[in-house]
């Protein structure tokens, strides 16, 4: 099977720095606590810092709206869920008055933003490192598969006028992949059945958070959401998905028993 001309040129790089990351990041999820916490503060500040300046805010109101975000986790873990919450959903709201423009996308993405480092933080203090590790892995699957197998095989393309990169085929390994996450926590754990599907439900809701800032990035006319991941692009570009995944359990965990017992 012929591999198209350069469809491996930004490996060494993305995998150097996907290293880096994965070091730090992982470190954050064994330490917990206020180190993990420090992490999602300082993530989710630069994603609505690089989304404002992206939507065309400037260097100044971005820095003003990502330093809300940054404060707006840190009382996340210092206030009671009914106060931190207001404080949240405050960030977007002050976008409608910086920004100029695109004020509705702002509203909707750094929302999403919010809400997802809001449920990581409770996530891993509600259910441990194990758990934490099961979500990370299960993205980390769903990217990796994509990546390889949309190059290595190829074929038709999920989202062409969105996302020229992403294939099908690379679209269902993700799926596959995280399926067999699923299987292997579900095996460890003494979990329900149900934990496939709640995995392969997080690996789609991955892929829609990529899609979905692929779409933002299209529409501004930009390639990356910053250059501060050499190979990557931005943090956004690298933690898309996760927020996607975050965002769904969230709502998983809010409407049924996680984990899944056994029936």
């Amino acid at each position: 099977m012929a591999l198209a001309q350069g469809s491996f040129s930004d490996l060494a790089t993305r995998v150097a720095t996907g290293f880096v990351i994965a070091c730090v990041g992982l470190a954050a999820v064994w330490a917990g606590g206020w180190w993990f916490t420090l992490l999602v503060l300082v993530i989710t500040g630069t994603l609505v810092w690089e989304l404002a300046r992206m939507l065309g805010g400037g260097a100044r109101r971005a820095l003003i709206l990502g330093g809300l975000a940054g404060a707006a986790i840190l009382a996340t873990k210092l206030l009671p869920v009914g106060f931190a919450l207001p404080m949240v959903l405050a960030v977007p709201i002050a976008g409608i008055a910086v920004l100029e423009r695109n004020r509705t996308l702002f509203v909707v993405m750094t929302a999403m933003i919010l809400l997802s480092g809001f449920g990581l933080i409770l996530h891993r203090d509600g259910f441990g490192l194990t758990w934490m590790l099961w979500l990370v892995l299960l993205v980390a699957v769903t990217d990796i598969l994509g990546y390889f197998a949309g190059r290595i095989i190829g074929g038709p393309k999920f989202w062409p006028q969105v996302s020229p990169k992403k294939t099908w085929s690379g679209t269902i390994a993700g799926w596959i992949g995280a399926a067999v996450i699923g299987w292997i926590f579900m095996a460890k754990t003494g979990s329900g059945v149900e934990l496939i599907g709640i995995s392969v439900a997080l690996s789609m809701a991955s892929q829609m958070g990529d899609i979905a800032e692929s779409a933002v990035k299209r529409r501004m006319g930009v390639k990356d959401s910053s250059n501060l991941l050499p190979g990557h692009g931005g943090v956004y570009d690298r933690f898309d998905g996760l927020l996607g995944a975050a965002f769904l359990l969230v709502i998983v965990e809010s409407l049924t028993a996680f984990p899944p017992p056994p029936v």
